[in-house]
C-alpha cells in the first residue's frame, strides 16, 4: 500500500464535529482525565454526555493531563506508517503540556518529517486551524503551505465564551472561594477569551442573556467591517441554548451556516455545564 503524502494530527481538545471532518484525514491524539482511580482517555473511554452527567453528581473534579512523550512517539510511529509527513496542530502550550510532549517525541523520531503548530487556543479555536491544515493537505499543498494555513487561521481566530457558573472555576482552583461567593450572590456571568494562548477575563454581565448579547457586540466591534469566514458555537451540556445562540449569530452577522460543536470533557471540566462559546475568524 502506497503512503499518503501527509497526515494531519490534533488532540482531543479540538473536538471538531464529525460532519465537518468527512473526507479529511485527521488523526486525533486523546488527552487524559484522571478521576479518582479512573484514568480515562478523552473521547474514547468517556464521551461528553456521560462525562457531564457524572460531573454534575460528583463532589470532586477530575484533573486533566497531556499524553506522555512515549505515547506521542508511539502515535507518531503509527501515523507515519501511512504518511511521509505529519503536521500536528495542537492545544495552546500556555494551558497544556501537550505541545512539549509532542516536541520531545518528534525529537526522538528525528528521521520523521514532523511539524508542530501551537494554535494558542483550544476547542473550535483550535479546530478551525486544524481544518485549515487538513483542507490544504487535501488540496495537495506542500507541507510548508499546510503549516502556514494552520498558522494563519491561528493568528486570526477569536474564541470568546460565557461561563454559566463560577463553581467549576473555583473547584479547579482558578478563582478564590470569596470571588465565587460574591459572583454567585451578584449572579455575575464572566465573559472570557483566549488571548496570547491564555484564558483571560474580558468582561462580565449580570445575566446569561446579557452576557451573550455583550459577546455579540464585542464580535461586531472586532469584525470592523471584515467578513466572517467561519464561525462555530460550542456548548457544554447545553444544546438548546447553543442552538439559540447559533441562530442569533446567523441573524446578527448574515451567516448561512454556523458550526455547532460540544466541548470535550478535558476542556469542560474547567468551565462547567452551561458554558457557551463562539469561535470565529475573518478574511
Amino acid at each position: 500500500m502506497s503512503k499518503a503524502k501527509m497526515a494531519i494530527l490534533t488532540d482531543s481538545s479540538s473536538y471538531i464535529p464529525e460532519s465537518v471532518t468527512k473526507g479529511l484525514d485527521i488523526a486525533v491524539m486523546p488527552l487524559w482525565l484522571i478521576w479518582g482511580e479512573d484514568h480515562l482517555q478523552d473521547g474514547i473511554d468517556i464521551q461528553p454526555e456521560a462525562f457531564y452527567q457524572r460531573l454534575k453528581q460528583s463532589s470532586t473534579l477530575p484533573t486533566s493531563s497531556q499524553p506522555s512523550v512515549k505515547e506521542f512517539e508511539l502515535f507518531y510511529r503509527q501515523v507515519a506508517e501511512k504518511a511521509d509527513q505529519i503536521v500536528s496542530v495542537l492545544v495552546s502550550s500556555k494551558i497544556s503540556g501537550t505541545i512539549a510532549s509532542a516536541q520531545a517525541a518528534a525529537k526522538e523520531l528525528g528521521d520523521k518529517d514532523i511539524r508542530i503548530v501551537d494554535s494558542l487556543n483550544c476547542s473550535m479555536g483550535l479546530g478551525f486551524a486544524v481544518l485549515a491544515a487538513a483542507r490544504a493537505a487535501s488540496a495537495g499543498k506542500p507541507v510548508d503551505e499546510v503549516v502556514a494555513a494552520a498558522q494563519d487561521v491561528s493568528d486570526k481566530v477569536h474564541f470568546l465564551f460565557v461561563v454559566d457558573t463560577l463553581e467549576y472555576l473555583h473547584k479547579g482552583g482558578r478563582i478564590s472561594g470569596g470571588k465565587r461567593l460574591m459572583g454567585t450572590a451578584l449572579k455575575i456571568k464572566p465573559i472570557l477569551q483566549f488571548e496570547e494562548g491564555e484564558i483571560r477575563p474580558l468582561s462580565q454581565a449580570r445575566t446569561k442573556k446579557k452576557a451573550i448579547a455583550k459577546v455579540l457586540e464585542i464580535i461586531e466591534e472586532r469584525l470592523d467591517g471584515k467578513n466572517m469566514v467561519e464561525v462555530a458555537v460550542v456548548d457544554v451540556d447545553s444544546a438548546a441554548e447553543g442552538d439559540s445562540v447559533a441562530d442569533q449569530v446567523k441573524e446578527c452577522f448574515g451567516m448561512d451556516f454556523v458550526h455547532r460543536a460540544v466541548v470535550s470533557p478535558v476542556v469542560g471540566t474547567h468551565v462547567g455545564p452551561g458554558t457557551i462559546g463562539i469561535a470565529f475568524y475573518t478574511d
